[in-house]
């Protein structure tokens, strides 16, 4: 779920995740297992795949289940903008499943055929969470603010800096090359990690709200809970996959 300015719209749920995770497997194909401390990235590759495993497998198991209210994703998004006063944000159906969004550049919330129209636990825990990033927007969240300031460095360090790194190895350890493409790629770290707060508040107001809202029972709430629960957890894998490919540039650099 993702949202940040300047984005192009799509990391949907993860524009974000999804993005970074592909640059990550794009590094580590080209920097190739036979560089030192390989072993280093294990954690996280083995946390992302069950990341990604466990958020299919909540989703497509919560799709099933329709709320007793049969209140849609769309709608409820509607009426969690509304309640805080959002009225001018509007809401669009886009195509794909996970790509839902909020567009903070646009100040337009996006969600999928499946969660706009659906009527599932899902749907609607998936709607709450991403009507939480307009309000986060709205209300100059904090970490938001500042993840938005560290977005255009963070998008050009995440491109530039691994390829940078290999570039200043492949050329005999040419050290001022690696240098910059580990400050570079740092930025792009440190976005992950504040993505962290951002994701979990989003999440904890989702299951506030759809609480209070009693558009739903407790045993769809705690449904809900697993879902977006699921969903954070690959934020957690694409922070730890950041850090330990950062630390790894780091000892690369120091390596004879």
């Amino acid at each position: 779920m993702d949202l940040l300015k300047g984005y192009p719209g799509h990391t949907a749920i993860i524009v974000a995740r999804l993005d970074f995770e592909k640059k990550f497997i794009i590094f580590n194909q080209m920097a190739g297992f036979w560089f030192p401390y390989w072993w280093l990235l294990i954690p996280a590759i083995i946390l992302g795949m069950i990341a990604q495993s466990r958020v299919r497998s909540t989703y497509n198991k919560y799709r099933k289940y329709r709320t007793r209210k049969n209140i849609s994703g769309a709608e409820m998004a509607r009426m969690i903008l509304d309640n805080n006063n959002l009225y001018d944000i509007p809401i669009e159906e886009i195509p794909g499943q996970l790509t839902d969004h909020y567009d903070p550049r646009s100040r337009i919330l996006r969600l999928s055929t499946n969660v706009y129209r659906g009527t599932d636990i899902a749907a609607l825990g998936i709607a709450a969470h991403e009507a939480g990033h307009a309000i986060q927007h709205a209300r100059s969240y904090f970490p938001l603010a500042v993840r938005n300031s560290v977005y255009p460095v963070a998008s050009f360090g995440s491109n530039l800096g691994p390829i940078l790194v290999i570039a200043g190895l492949f050329f005999g350890f040419f050290q001022p090359l690696i240098t910059l493409g580990i400050i570079l790629f740092a930025f792009a770290v440190v976005f992950s990690l504040i993505t962290l707060p951002i994701e979990f508040n989003a999440s904890n107001q989702a299951v506030k709200i759809l609480q209070k809202s009693g558009a739903v029972n407790q045993a769809e709430l705690e449904g809900a809970k697993s879902v977006l629960s699921a969903a954070a957890l690959t934020y957690v894998a694409s922070a730890l996959a950041s850090v330990l490919t950062l630390a790894r540039l780091i000892l690369l650099s120091r390596s004879d």
